[in-house]
């Protein structure tokens, strides 16, 4: 018997998969525990369509990545930090700063979990860093740090 899975089941599949399984086994654990349903037209055409509707929303999300990661490649944002004598600053700059200036100079939403760092930055000058915006979509950037 061929049926949709609802939910991850060890042994069997994930959630949306189309298995075929033994009938005792659909009918006396699958369906009963409501962790499939039987793989009739509709539900598979239903599948199908949802499949469908993924795929398309993640190549829309691929797309938009790629072009704000062409927008914002080879730019620059400055970060203003307090320093000492000699450029040392007090503290260091974080991804949370350089994403909140991201943001605020060229109006592109950034988290501070994608932006990642090479090194500390701890002294005044200028470094390059990385906003990972998709899965290998990346732009590289520079931060000017200033006193």
């Amino acid at each position: 018997m061929q049926v949709i899975l609802l939910a991850d089941v060890k042994g069997s599949g994930k959630k949306g998969d189309l298995v075929k399984v033994s009938d005792g086994y659909a009918n006396n654990f699958l369906l009963k525990k409501g962790l499939a349903v039987v793989a009739d037209k509709a539900a598979i055409n239903e599948k199908e369509t949802k499949d469908a509707a993924a795929a398309h929303h993640a190549q829309v999300a691929l797309d938009e990545a790629k072009k704000t990661a062409a927008f914002l490649q080879g730019k620059t944002v400055t970060v203003h930090a307090k320093a000492g004598e000699n450029g040392k600053l007090f503290g260091k700059v974080t991804s949370k700063e350089i994403a909140d200036a991201v943001s605020r100079q060229y109006s592109v939403p950034v988290s501070k979990k994608k932006v990642e760092l090479s090194s500390d930055i701890k002294a005044q000058g200028e470094f390059t860093f990385e906003v990972k915006l998709h899965a290998g979509v990346t732009a590289s950037m520079k931060v000017v740090v200033t006193a």
